[in-house]
């Protein structure tokens, strides 16, 4: 079941890629994928991957006259299977007309982190700035507006992820808390060959941090009569939220659903309080890791870490 359900996050994180599913008239379906040749490594691990399931020819070098880029062609690796009852059962699900059409029913029950890695080292896209996350960009053109619409849909119902639709029909994620989750929710499945598609871990290291006054927005519904000691002392939890993170369990689907809810629309009130030295170290390596701000990982330690 392990292995069963391995291979359709795989597949499914393909077909919504740089896989296809083609058929000639009178013969069964054949599966396939290209990738260029920069990508060469992450087509063999495809291939290597794939092969204990149906019957696949290795990687073909192949070179195709293309006017629209400047050296005339474009050099890549091609991949195709041989005929199999799987592939044949796939291509019935997702070419029901003839033409490729997300399954949405079928996807919503097998999706997965492995398959958002899979569809991400294919299509995706890390834009950043002076190694800042910027955007996530997942290249969907060749599905139709409603489609993407609905795959933006499932991701958030699916993972809480809050991917939007652009004008050039991709879609999108532009929250800095988003797309570090989204990093951390595929990093397993990240090829080495696609580390360009990653951020560097950042580590929790010693640092020489100068205490200073800053503002803290907390909801109006907290009353604090010593703002700067109370705020201070509740700190004190940002270690167990470290300890969270480093041990893989930071995000929850519970702790990211109530972190979104707290980011949409609670009313807040600032204090100006003093932060001390070792409390503000561990707030900025946080907000590092995580893309939440100071009064967030703050709210965090009144009512969640506590």
């Amino acid at each position: 079941m392990g292995d069963e359900s391995k291979f359709m996050d795989i597949m499914i994180g393909k077909l919504l890629g740089d896989g296809c599913i083609t058929k000639q008239e009178g013969r069964k379906p054949r599966f396939q994928f290209i990738h260029s040749k920069k990508d060469q490594e992450w087509c063999e691990h495809c291939y290597s991957v794939l092969k204990e399931y149906f019957p696949l020819n290795a990687p073909k070098y192949k070179k195709v006259k293309d006017k629209r880029v400047q050296a005339g062609y474009t050099e890549g690796y091609y991949v195709q299977s041989k005929t199999h009852e799987t592939i044949t059962m796939l291509r019935n699900v997702w070419y029901k007309e003839g033409k490729k059409i997300v399954p949405f029913d079928f996807i919503s029950e097998h999706l997965s982190p492995r398959t958002l890695a899979w569809w991400y080292q294919d299509d995706g896209h890390l834009k950043r700035q002076s190694n800042i996350p910027k955007k996530i960009i997942l290249s969907t053109e060749s599905f139709s507006t409603l489609e993407n619409i609905q795959l933006c849909k499932i991701l958030k119902e699916k993972f809480l992820l809050s991917f939007s639709h652009d004008k050039q029909n991709r879609i999108i994620l532009y929250d800095k808390f988003q797309i570090l989750y989204f990093l951390k929710l595929i990093e397993p499945y990240i090829h080495p060959s696609m580390s360009r598609k990653i951020v560097p871990v950042f580590d929790i290291y010693s640092q020489e941090i100068i205490s200073k006054r800053t503002s803290i927005y907390l909801p109006t519904h907290l009353t604090l009569q010593s703002p700067t000691s109370e705020i201070n002392n509740r700190l004190l939890f940002l270690e167990q939220l470290i300890i969270t993170y480093k041990a893989g369990k930071f995000y929850t689907k519970e702790l990211v659903g109530y972190i979104e809810k707290i980011r949409n629309g609670i009313e807040t009130k600032p204090y100006q309080v003093v932060i001390n030295q070792k409390n503000l170290h561990q707030l900025n390596n946080l907000s590092k890791l995580t893309g939440l701000n100071n009064s967030v990982l703050t709210l965090l330690c009144f009512e969640y870490f506590s």
